[in-house]
């Protein structure tokens, strides 16, 4: 773990990601003002000290909106990345274990589901459910399914070549248990890495579903709602758009350089070629 939080990208992009993931969990024990407050006559004052980020266009504290939004943010991404990971890892060992028509199964359903978009499946899903955090969680994951599954099965493919699975087989290990023992830890550096994107675009995701209107619903919040909420006063109050946008534009930035990082410090590859470069 030191080693890890050594190299620089790493450290920086999991320091500000750790930063947002505090001020979404904070929102949880404590904001400046609760985000249902509504006060018609304090609306659209600027950042003061009494409102850090100001007030929107119903009077409602602009950081206490973004700390909650943060939070909303993070775990519909989040969730969506267990439910894709979940699914996706045991399908992609499976077909690079069995291979033959467990395989052939996984990739044209993989090829399947990359036919449908996550929009598509939220606008599906929102149809027969309705709008909410949780049918975008849903919509998302699903997305996420045939990603994992394809990272997977290319990573248990390459593994499954070297000596020491060879040996597994000789030694009478089943397919099963050589996938669970074997192929499984050596590509959780590919899954994590892959985590940190999809958490990424699962943030960026959220956000897209909840400004049309399909995502997150009042009185929650998230940031992408508080987008939507702003977008016909941007020329008057630009404010209320940029606080929220810059939030997005700085997660995603923080979680692509921690992904980043995460690659460089587990490929041993690319540490070799740090090193011979360092040398």
């Amino acid at each position: 773990m030191k080693r890890l939080l050594q190299h620089p990208s790493l450290a920086v992009g999991l320091a500000a990601t750790l930063v947002f993931v505090l001020v979404g969990l904070t929102s949880l024990v404590w904001t400046p003002y609760p985000i249902e407050q509504i006060d018609i006559g304090r609306r659209f004052l600027p950042p003061s000290p009494d409102h850090w980020l100001g007030t929107d266009h119903l009077g409602r504290d602009m950081l206490a909106l973004v700390m909650s939004g943060t939070f909303t943010s993070f775990q519909v991404a989040a969730l969506s990345v267990v439910i894709g990971a979940g699914v996706g890892v045991p399908l992609g060992l499976a077909a690079a274990a069995w291979g033959g028509a467990v395989e052939w199964m996984v990739l044209r359903l993989s090829d399947f589901m990359f036919a449908f978009p996550a929009v598509v499946v939220a606008i599906l899903i929102t149809t027969l459910l309705g709008p909410g955090a949780t049918n975008a969680i849903i919509a998302i994951g699903i997305f996420n399914i045939p990603v994992f599954a394809r990272v997977a099965r290319g990573g248990a493919m390459s593994i499954g070549t070297l000596d020491f699975v060879a040996a597994a087989r000789l030694a009478g290990l089943g397919k099963a248990a050589i996938a669970l023992r074997h192929l499984l830890p050596n590509i959780m550096s590919l899954i994590i890495v892959q985590g940190t994107i999809q958490l990424s675009l699962g943030i960026l995701s959220e956000a897209g579903l909840s400004y049309i209107g399909i995502g997150t619903q009042p009185p929650e919040t998230s940031l992408g709602l508080m987008l939507r909420d702003a977008q016909g006063m941007f020329l008057v109050h630009p404010w209320l758009s940029i606080v929220p946008g810059l939030s997005i534009v700085f997660i995603v930035i923080a979680l692509n350089i921690a992904g980043d990082g995460l690659r460089d410090a587990l490929d041993p590859r690319l540490r070799q070629g740090t090193s011979d470069v360092l040398a």
